[in-house]
């Protein structure tokens, strides 16, 4: 499987994804296009894109794309009392 990391994923979690083929979006040389034109030219040489951006889902139609989206979600910071 193809993923592409997204400019704001560090290129760090290439190493968690064994088997697969990783790319940053530097390294694709898609670096600075904005969510749509990222989308569209990723999808034609990726199978997902590796994300943080949570309003990704609400500013692009993804559902046509042949590309799917991975959001990550960090955890809350823990509580300090």
């Amino acid at each position: 499987m193809k993923l592409l990391l997204d400019e704001c994923v560090t290129r760090l979690f290439k190493r968690d994804f064994v088997g697969h083929e990783v790319m940053t979006v530097a390294e694709a040389g898609y670096r600075g296009l904005k969510n749509g034109a990222l989308l569209r030219t990723a999808s034609a040489k990726f199978d997902v894109l590796i994300t943080v951006d949570r309003n990704l889902q609400f500013q692009q139609n993804i559902r046509p794309l042949p590309i799917a989206v991975l959001i990550l979600v960090p955890e809350a910071s823990p509580t300090i009392i």
